[in-house]
């Protein structure tokens, strides 16, 4: 049994995630959004461990 994350919606979702942060009074959050296109799809999953969010982890047979 193998386990799949689609890091594209996982990238789009810390990209919405940071950018409503940043909409909301956390200027900062602007270079969170620029990091997050050029982190590796193991930083990506990382951040998004770091802070919680759900990974949407599908199993495959």
């Amino acid at each position: 049994m193998e386990y799949e994350i689609d890091v594209n919606q996982l990238r789009r979702d810390l990209k919405d995630y940071y950018g409503t942060a940043m909409w909301n009074g956390f200027p900062m959050a602007l270079m969170d959004l620029s990091r997050i296109e050029q982190m590796s799809d193991q930083e990506i999953i990382e951040l998004a461990q770091q802070i919680g969010m759900d990974l949407g982890i599908t199993l495959r047979d």
